[in-house]
């Protein structure tokens, strides 16, 4: 379970970075806004899937509510998801 929910954050954290440096500018600048719908979709699905497993590694690594906190927050904020991986994941 602890190497899934690593793979799925290493996605996350991949595809948000996609969003913000690739897809977004092909976007506003170059007015292709075709890649932003499939990575955007892909991102958001990964997204929910992330923050579902979090609830589930919450019980299995015996987080307390702080920790799911900051782990499903990780999320929301560019690199977060490695730095989790890292702080959370790595030695667990």
């Amino acid at each position: 379970m602890l190497k899934t929910f690593r793979i799925l954050s290493l996605l996350e954290g991949i595809s948000y970075l996609l969003i913000l440096f690739v897809t977004m500018p092909l976007k506003y600048i170059w007015e292709n806004g075709y890649p932003n719908k499939v990575i955007g979709m892909t991102h958001g699905m990964l997204t929910i899937a992330f923050i579902a497993m979090a609830f589930l590694m919450k019980k299995h690594q015996k987080w307390d509510n702080k920790t799911l906190g900051i782990v499903v927050l990780s999320s929301f904020i560019p690199f977060g998801t490695f730095w989790m991986d890292k702080k959370y994941l790595r030695n667990a």
